[in-house]
């Protein structure tokens, strides 16, 4: 228990945020676990999967769905900071701030990068944007409730390595966006294998870039709740890498490179 404290701040007397904690963990690796039996949320490649078996399924476009997903954590994060009281200390403020950044970024994206041509499933499109939105609010009350209730700081501080990671996950999924955005000319629609940067390696570097986005958040927020968060959503882009990679194998079939592998170069 002391090695854990010297890393983790400790837990905030609230029996909610505790609950959430297991139900982070335990929902997430549902869904990340879905998707390796073909379970899919409705977006991307797998928009049109269970609109198979329910032809009256509503359904959104995939740039509004992709709006909704991340515009409503960005303001919160962003509105934290006009709250009175809701951010106190160097640590909550960095917390909320690389939130901000990494859930606008996205927005930019959404509106100036990506090229869309599917569609989006409503109901992916309420459960994803919830859990981003709630996770937000609640590592930010997390890291409120752990000032207001002066839990001691621990010994190792990590948020200055978490704000190297962040960056480095931030400046790395969005050169991944890039060059996913650019293998598509002008009024293209159809998918192409992706090449440059870790697609040599990888079929889903934005993916793992965007897990050190949120290690690197865990560092600088150092509560049991954001790590939760990061586990649960390593194991849910685990499943949907592995998802993703199965779908070019069988779409490119002689043509997409074995070697390639889903998350982790060389590993995974």
């Amino acid at each position: 228990m002391s090695i854990f404290s010297s890393f983790i701040l400790s837990p905030p007397s609230s029996i909610f945020i505790s609950c959430m904690s297991v139900i982070n963990i335990v929902g997430l690796s549902f869904f990340g676990i879905s998707e390796l039996f073909g379970q899919h949320l409705g977006y991307s490649k797998f928009w049109n999967v269970s609109i198979k078996k329910k032809k009256n399924e509503f359904t959104l476009s995939s740039r509004t769905g992709m709006l909704i997903l991340y515009a409503p954590a960005a303001v919160a994060a962003a509105a934290s900071f006009f709250l009175p009281g809701a951010v106190v200390g160097l640590r909550a403020q960095l917390v909320s701030l690389a939130l901000a950044i990494h859930f606008f970024k996205r927005v930019f994206e959404v509106l100036f990068i990506h090229k869309y041509s599917g569609r989006m499933q409503l109901l992916s499109t309420i459960i994803i944007s919830s859990s981003y939105t709630i996770n937000t609010i609640n590592i930010i009350y997390t890291q409120h409730l752990s000032q207001s209730q002066s839990i001691r700081e621990p010994a190792i501080d990590l948020k200055y390595p978490g704000i190297l990671l962040s960056i480095i996950g931030i400046l790395g999924n969005f050169y991944h966006h890039l060059l996913l955005a650019n293998l598509r000319g002008k009024d293209e629609k159809g998918y192409k294998i992706p090449s440059g940067g870790l697609f040599g390696l990888v079929i889903c570097p934005h993916y793992l870039f965007e897990i050190i986005v949120f290690f690197g958040l865990s560092l600088i927020a150092q509560t049991a709740y954001a790590f939760c968060f990061t586990a649960g959503t390593v194991v849910y882009l685990m499943g949907r890498s592995l998802a993703t990679r199965r779908w070019y194998v069988s779409k490119f079939e002689d043509q997409f490179p074995r070697e390639i592998k889903a998350l982790v170069p060389f590993v995974f």
